[in-house]
């Protein structure tokens, strides 16, 4: 079992910075494939980015690329999501995940889930 807890959600101005965390709990933490979604109003979950226990990236979805940045601290347990230059579309319900299929963007690939994290983004 793995429980999950984002953190560092809350309202920036378009052009701001945003660090979300996911914090897990449960002993296997490092085996999984730690992935963020995030969901704005009237939408699916969408796939953000996903990182292995060594630090292998799936390739991040292009509307956040370039942008934003996916890491983990396995000491800590960890997960985090950099987000840089801001803008209206971001605005969403970002979710952590933890999954054991690595490159998959399916929502369907991740087993546990956070409560998710509200960013909202400001014109």
């Amino acid at each position: 079992q793995v429980q999950l807890v984002e953190s560092g959600g809350g309202l920036v101005q378009a052009g701001g910075s945003l660090r979300l965390s996911c914090a897990a709990s449960g002993r296997t933490f490092r085996t999984y494939i730690m992935g963020w979604f995030r969901q704005a109003p009237g939408k699916e979950r969408e796939f953000v980015a996903s990182i292995t226990w060594s630090g292998a990236i799936t390739p991040y979805a292009d509307s956040v690329k370039g942008r934003f940045t996916i890491s983990r601290d396995n000491a800590k347990n960890t997960v985090y999501l950099q987000m840089n230059s801001l803008n209206t579309e971001d605005t969403a319900v970002y979710y952590c995940a933890a999954g054991a299929t690595f490159g998959s963007r399916s929502t369907a690939s991740y087993d546990y889930w956070g409560q998710g994290t509200q960013v909202t983004v400001s014109s």
